[in-house]
């Protein structure tokens, strides 16, 4: 190991764990809040703002921007500007914008100049590896077929009719065979009903985006912990679906996590399955017992989504309330086992990828480059559409342009393909057992790699 390496990682970890800053990049700030309370995700919007130097405006690169006039008219829908007041927004606004109409806009907002740094590591460099891709993204994607799209609605509708004709049917049916038959049908249904609806949620408010809440899960809330958090900074310290399952289990490497955290697996095992229960009860707790700071968290309609699911199930199956509550308790279960099994494997941790407290090559990187030094892509799950919007598929692609159809994305890989090669960006495959086996090692890995070892 060479002396030069060694010094990097004893005086990053030193700072972090003696001033809070960031161990990977120790320049930045350690993020507020990040290890507070419930860690839902309005308390990691208030701890981004105040870190970002926005000023209670919208932040864009180093220039403030008063957006407020803007929301109703918002082609991406309002909630997006409401829930981001206040926070810096240049990753989210580069990567959710790939024409560049957004970027001719802006200026008319501008009020001034920030006062500090940009609290993020990443850059846009109009050379760089991801401005130059979206520049080319953008014309690629208008030669995709119209029709392709509607495969992605057909996938997403289909799984929820299976969901609800076999939840009904496991209530139904007094054959014991045909009931568990029904159940399972049902669980995995609404698990990956989930996993699709995820890809309307990205994009611009719309009906399909309200399956997600089928789960009881918010889609309000996944706007943050997954769009806005984990897709903009993944793996980092201000990723949410890392830092809201500490301090039980950890996939950055620490030296100093508690003895229990080597028990990951078991957690997993005893937490899965009722995390999307788990969800919904946090949000209701949290919205009725929330302070002043938490205005932008209310209670809506869709909230009580989930619960029409076994409504209708009592309704039509005709079963006394007990069995269709115990039976959708079931299922919910299920599927949140489900949906947890396969989000926790799909592409971010293993050994290979990037996490934080390992070393980098530089305190300053390109967010297009970064994305695939956090994610892996799996070929067993990209050769076909019902895999890719079951299991999160086209997983770089995705990361790299949230806002694009699922089923755009596999038009842009002769683009994509030749900016990797021609920047050396770091797009990786790894089969899916790989990827189970290296998410099990991040959780006992305590010591982070040095630049020579990636």
């Amino acid at each position: 190991m060479a002396p030069k390496e060694t010094d990097y990682l004893e005086i990053a970890h030193q700072r972090a764990i003696e001033k809070k800053t960031h161990v990977s990049f120790p320049q930045l700030k350690y993020p507020s809040l990040r290890d507070k309370g419930l860690r839902d995700p309005f308390q990691w919007l208030q701890g981004k703002s105040m870190d970002d130097g926005a000023e209670g405006l919208w932040r864009v690169h180093d220039g403030l921007y008063d957006l407020e006039e803007f929301m109703e008219t918002h082609p991406g829908g309002y909630e997006w500007l409401e829930l981001t007041k206040g926070t810096d927004i240049t990753e989210a606004f580069e990567s959710h914008h790939i024409r560049p109409i957004a970027e001719k806009m802006l200026p008319q907002f501008y009020v001034r100049d920030a006062k500090t740094p940009r609290n993020s590591p990443f850059t846009f460099k109009e050379d760089g590896f991801y401005r130059t891709l979206k520049t080319l993204v953008n014309e690629e994607i208008k030669k995709v077929p119209k029709d392709k799209l509607k495969n992605t609605d057909m996938v997403t509708d289909g799984l929820f009719v299976t969901l609800v004709v076999a939840s009904t049917l496991s209530c139904w049916t007094t054959n014991y065979w045909l009931a568990v038959g029904s159940f399972i049908v049902a669980s995995v249904s609404l698990a990956w009903l989930t996993v699709a609806a995820h890809n309307y949620i990205h994009r611009r408010t719309n009906w399909r985006m309200y399956y997600f809440n089928l789960s009881l899960w918010s889609f309000r809330d996944f706007r943050i912990s997954h769009s806005l958090s984990h897709h903009l900074y993944p793996n980092t310290l201000m990723d949410l679906e890392i830092s809201a399952f500490e301090p039980l289990i950890f996939w950055n490497p620490r030296r100093n996590v508690p003895f229990y955290a080597n028990f990951a697996i078991l957690f997993e095992l005893l937490t899965f399955p009722l995390m999307f229960i788990a969800n919904w009860i946090k949000r209701m707790l949290i919205i009725f017992f929330r302070d002043g700071n938490s205005s932008k968290n209310c209670v809506y309609w869709h909230d009580f989504l989930g619960f029409s699911l076994p409504l209708w199930m009592y309704i039509v199956s005709g079963a006394n309330f007990y069995d269709v509550i115990t039976t959708w308790l079931s299922i919910i279960c299920g599927g949140s086992f489900v949906f947890y099994l396969i989000g926790s494997n799909a592409a971010h941790h293993h050994p290979d990828i990037f996490a934080d407290g390992d070393q980098v090559s530089e305190p300053t990187i390109d967010w297009g480059m970064h994305e695939l030094e956090a994610v892996m892509d799996r070929p067993s799950v990209n050769d076909s559409h019902f895999k890719v919007m079951v299991f999160f598929g086209h997983h770089a692609l995705h990361h790299l342009f949230p806002t694009l159809d699922h089923a755009v994305l596999e038009y842009l890989y002769p683009v994509f393909l030749k900016q990797c090669e021609k920047y050396k960006a770091n797009f990786r495959l790894m089969s899916q057992l790989e990827l189970f086996i290296g998410q099990l090692k991040m959780t006992l890995k305590t010591e982070p790699k040095l630049l020579s070892e990636r």
